[in-house]
């Protein structure tokens, strides 16, 4: 009873699509052995903060009172195979509730389930709808099982990737085995991503992209072209590519220290858009700096990262991630950090005879640019920051989890962050926050 009409047509269209790709694929050759599969997956975060100490408040700030917050996601994943080596994905999604204060406030956000929206009422979104070709490059391969977005079926060891369509960039890039799902691992915005890539992404953190990968069992070549919102972490997508596009390259090195599996990924990006300059947005404005009233084509941001993943023994493992960007011009997709550290541990529960529980333990410090502290120190505000004044500090938050397997396919975790300098502001907090979170996958 959510759902709008409107909704109800691209479910309808969705199916339709759906029911003619495994048509075509009953009749046609195939890396994958399933002709088709359904998954689905509903996740419910429920986080409270008590009071803080904070001199004072703005817009976009995290609020000091006592809150609680809820958020909803439900997913169908759809798949089926098309020809030789191709296969299609559709997902439709619902979500419903928000983060602590509508995730204002903090640089890195506690829950990454939710977006910058404030509306407890539940919305529809066809999150993802794309092609994926796999073209082998050897003869020798291994079984890969069917999951989310993957159908069962014999994989190439060294082959080329071409995906086209909606998706979530971060689905592709940026991978980490430890850190990198808020519906299973950690659930702050910095752990599950590097900070400071301010990836493409509607409201939502989905975008029309094409994407490329050259995968080895040692080495792994990736590039995206995605399109980029028309308004900062607006819902509505640039489609003019002349004027405002984002490029993202990634390059993976697979190794074994002393048997042990272990991962260096380098990250780097580019995006064109329509964007504020912080420094003349100061200068056309020293009293109530304005980034709206400044933004132009042409102008970029770009940026680094590093993401690296160790297994330590049978049942533990480590990561770590580092990453930069210029910081000159404003925030336009992700989240307003311009450099970021983080480093963490997770423990499988085979240790004490829970094959299925895992323990984690990060922490991750995050700045902003000289150009963003100053534009916030004069009151201006991004998307997601500003409090009206600035007291610099370096945002600081750890994380602790649990996660335990009730019964098959049903996770309950409980988790505990602690923040100091809530958007990177020595005047407010610190800030604990306690939070339950509840995962079915099938």
């Amino acid at each position: 009873m959510f759902i709008k009409k409107y909704t109800a047509k691209y479910i309808c269209a969705s199916v339709s699509i759906l029911i003619v790709s495994i048509t075509k694929a009953q009749q046609a050759d195939s890396l994958m052995k399933e002709k088709f599969s359904v998954h689905a997956q509903a996740t419910v975060i429920t986080q409270y903060k008590p009071a803080f100490n904070a001199k004072y408040t703005g817009e976009n700030s995290l609020v000091p009172t006592e809150e609680t917050r809820r958020s909803i996601t439900t997913t169908l994943f759809l798949g089926a195979k098309l020809w030789k080596g191709a296969s299609v994905f559709i997902n439709p999604e619902i979500a419903a509730g928000s983060g602590l204060s509508g995730s204002f406030g903090v640089g890195a956000s506690t829950n990454g389930e939710t977006y910058r929206i404030d509306n407890p009422a539940p919305s529809f979104e066809l999150a993802r709808l794309f092609i994926r070709q796999i073209i082998p490059l050897s003869n020798k391969g291994s079984f890969q099982d069917g999951d989310i977005n993957k159908l069962a079926g014999n994989m190439p060891n060294n082959y080329l990737s071409f995906t086209i369509g909606k998706i979530c960039v971060a689905d592709i890039f940026d991978a980490n085995k430890y850190s990198h799902d808020p519906r299973t691992q950690f659930m702050s915005w910095a752990l599950m991503s590097n900070g400071a890539w301010d990836f493409p992404a509607n409201t939502r953190g989905y975008t029309p992209s094409a994407v490329i990968e050259w995968v080895t069992p040692e080495n792994e070549l990736r590039y995206g072209f995605s399109l980029v919102p028309t308004q900062p972490n607006g819902m509505a997508m640039n489609w003019d590519i002349s004027k405002a596009a984002s490029h993202t390259l990634e390059y993976t090195h697979h190794y074994f220290i002393n048997g042990k599996r272990g991962a260096l990924r380098l990250v780097s990006y580019l995006t064109i858009a329509n964007m504020g300059n912080y420094k003349e947005t100061i200068a056309l404005n020293p009293a109530a700096p304005d980034l709206v009233s400044n933004e132009k084509y042409g102008r970029t941001k770009y940026g680094f990262g590093i993401n690296a993943e160790q297994e330590m023994n049978s049942y533990m493992g480590m990561f770590f991630r580092a990453s930069w960007n210029d910081g000159h011009n404003e925030t336009w997709a992700f989240t307003e950090i311009d450099h970021s550290i983080s480093a963490g541990l997770s423990v499988n529960g085979n240790k004490w005879k829970r094959n299925n529980d895992n323990i984690g333990i990060a922490a991750v410090v995050s700045g902003i640019s000289n150009d963003h502290k100053a534009f916030l120190q004069a009151g201006g505000k991004g998307f997601e920051l500003g409090d009206g004044a600035l007291n610099y500090g370096f945002e600081k938050l750890a994380e602790l989890y649990y996660s335990a397997e009730l019964i098959k396919n049903l996770y309950v975790s409980g988790a505990y962050q602690f923040l100091i300098n809530p958007g990177y502001n020595k005047d407010r907090g610190a800030v604990n926050v306690f939070s339950v979170r509840v995962h079915v996958a099938l």
